[in-house]
């Protein structure tokens, strides 16, 4: 069994712990190329092994940014102003996004699904940035990641055990 695969619901935050130290060194050291070659099977990998919809840890604990175009997209779904969405549902934070003003996100539903998953915010679309060069360009925020993701977490491993 890979190190990737060992990744799971019960395993990952012993494995994630553990690992940090290892994490950090090697996102510091890491050759770009080989990580971004590598990045597109251990992606899809992570994603066929985790049902994300099990966890929703993203969803319960931080909020993505609101942008603009975000904001626009969404009260047009909703049938709301722009303006309504924001007074109900966001709040500027210290770095001059908009944010979900509560945690769990308000678009959060009990089963872990999204109210707005097909006109979410562009950060939603992305994270958890494990099928693009943010992982490498962003160190601290992957470091982050992997503290809460396990599909962070898997996706590290497998690049520890494919690229060291």
């Amino acid at each position: 069994m890979d190190n990737q695969s060992k990744v799971t619901l019960q395993s990952w935050e012993k494995i994630s712990g553990e690992h940090q130290k290892l994490y950090k060194n090697f996102l510091a050291r890491a050759g770009k190329k080989e990580v971004l070659r590598a990045l597109p099977e251990l992606h899809e990998k992570a994603f066929e092994q985790i049902d994300c919809l099990k966890c929703a840890r993203c969803c319960k604990g931080f909020s993505p940014r609101f942008k603009g175009p975000d904001i626009k997209r969404i009260s047009k779904v909703l049938g709301m102003k722009e303006t309504a969405l924001i007074e109900k549902y966001l709040v500027y934070d210290d770095e001059g996004d908009y944010v979900a003003v509560t945690t769990p996100c308000p678009f959060l539903e009990e089963n872990n699904q999204c109210r707005i998953y097909e006109d979410r915010p562009s950060d939603c679309q992305r994270f958890p940035y494990t099928d693009e060069d943010v992982i490498l360009k962003r160190p601290q925020l992957t470091m982050k990641n992997s503290t809460f993701c396990l599909i962070v977490v898997s996706v590290m491993e497998g690049l520890l055990e494919k690229l060291t």
